[in-house]
């Protein structure tokens, strides 16, 4: 399977060391598009929302091929459940409309 507009992604990316969790807006050979947040902000932003406080909103991103080291689907694996239902879990929202 690959990866699609629309899907929510985990991207971690090199020089500097970084990962951000979004939805994809498009892949192609020059880069990634892509609306997130940096992964170290998920559970502090969640919580955020979920309390009606205050919040960084995701932010539109292109990150060139030569940075990307991996780009992957936000999927649940054995018991525990995708960033995406985590958040929907805990905010009773879709991580899409954010």
């Amino acid at each position: 399977m690959h990866l699609e507009a629309g899907d929510s992604v985990i991207i971690v990316l090199h020089s500097p060391r970084e990962k951000v969790i979004g939805i994809l807006h498009e892949i192609g050979a020059a880069g990634i598009f892509v609306r997130g947040i940096d992964l170290s902000y998920f559970e502090e932003w969640t919580s955020a929302i979920k309390n009606g406080e205050p919040y960084l909103p995701m932010q539109e991103y292109f990150f060139p091929m030569w940075r990307v080291e991996r780009a992957t689907r936000d999927e649940c694996s054995f018991e525990m459940p995708s960033l995406a239902e985590q958040f929907r879990q805990k905010t009773g929202l879709d991580l899409a409309d954010f």
